[in-house]
């Protein structure tokens, strides 16, 4: 069908002319299909494997606040930094309020690749902190039992319980 505006001619297609080409009807079924099942097949994230949820004496799924400061390199010393989280859910244990203090070692490298001999037992699946991202943490309380190396608090004129972040796993957003 085709219709004239001044000098200008606008080609409009026939929808069931199109449809109805052998070539072009499978492939989009197809396509539509292809879509319909990676949109379908992406599962959310739930951070659960078995270490987050045997490992530590706290389970929490929390969203990174933010990181007040860029992490400084690990080339001269091993060390833990405080990051803030909002507790979203609490899946064992118990914390007090919504805003915990949880201290990540050697915060630059990968969970799974941050134990050492001087850790103990730590890893996750996360490969970055980024703010805003959902973690799922086993944690103990509190990070003076389990780390005697440097700490580095920002957070050092509030008060409450500095966690020491057993299994870090990333969660959907």
């Amino acid at each position: 069908m085709r219709r004239l505006y001044g000098n200008m001619r606008l080609l409009f297609f026939n929808i069931r002319h199109v449809l109805s080409c052998t070539a072009t009807f499978p492939v989009l079924i197809l396509f539509l299909y292809g879509g319909m099942l990676t949109s379908c097949n992406s599962p959310m994230q739930t951070g659960a494997d078995r270490e987050v949820t045997t490992l530590g004496t706290v389970e929490v799924s929390a969203r990174l606040i933010e990181i007040p400061e860029p992490f400084p390199p690990n080339d001269l010393y091993n060390y833990a930094y405080i990051l803030k989280y909002r507790v979203l859910k609490v899946h064992r244990g118990k914390v007090d309020g919504d805003e915990i203090f949880v201290a990540q070692y050697n915060p630059l490298k990968p969970r799974s690749s941050a134990q050492d001999e001087l850790s103990g037992k730590i890893g996750g699946d996360l490969k970055t902190f980024r703010a805003g991202d959902v973690h799922r943490m086993a944690l103990e309380a509190s990070v003076d039992e389990y780390w005697m190396g440097g700490v580095i608090d920002k957070y050092f004129h509030k008060s409450g319980v500095r966690y020491w972040a057993v299994w870090t796993n990333l969660e959907s957003k």
